[in-house]
């Protein structure tokens, strides 16, 4: 997978896990007090911020796997910092990471607008729904209320992270630090970004 990549993309990429392995772990923690005031159903208006590093990696290299490895390298660094969950939150990472990956994967990797990017972050949502409706028992839970779960699993993995992705990563290209990169190469010829 990696053979085609440059060494400033593994860089690049690997960077972006780093950094957001700890942006996941504080998500927690706000989520925690979040969930103080209103119950478990707060993770799910927030879910979109464990997605995000998938739809901005993807969003600058453009490549196969550039939604799935740094979304598991994100979780190894957060399971390595003190995440309660274990290695198991690494699993939960690759799932997340490939919901991304099909979407840019449907089609072919050759298009990369804000649609684009919303499907990828329902596509995380999805997938790491149903993994968490295996795992964490959603089927004990009232159907209604899992319904209201999904939806709002969903519309934050659309909103946060397929919308708030593509303008962070729009964001860091308007800086100049992403010369050379398939972003600013696709902005140059506005193919598709």
């Amino acid at each position: 997978m990696l053979k085609t990549w440059k060494l400033k993309e593994i860089v690049l990429m690997s960077l972006f896990g780093v950094v957001f392995g700890i942006v996941y772990l504080l998500a927690v923690h706000l989520g925690n007090i979040w969930a103080a005031a209103i119950g478990p159903i707060a993770y799910e208006w927030m879910f979109g911020i464990w997605f995000i590093v998938s739809i901005i990696s993807m969003h600058i290299i453009r490549k196969p796997g550039a939604a799935v490895l740094p979304e598991t390298l994100a979780a190894i660094i957060e399971v390595m910092l003190g995440n309660a969950a274990g290695p198991r939150l690494i699993l939960s990472g690759v799932i997340q990471g490939l919901g991304a990956e099909a979407a840019f994967a449907l089609t072919g990797y050759k298009r990369f607008n804000l649609a684009i990017f919303m499907l990828a972050g329902a596509g995380s949502a999805v997938f790491s729904f149903v993994y968490g409706y295996f795992v964490s028992g959603y089927a004990a839970l009232d159907p209604s209320f899992v319904a209201l779960m999904f939806t709002l699993r969903v519309l934050s993995g659309m909103i946060i992270a397929g919308i708030g992705g593509k303008y962070l990563a729009d964001s860091l290209l308007a800086t100049g630090s992403l010369r050379g990169y398939a972003i600013a190469r696709a902005k140059k010829g506005d193919a598709g970004a």
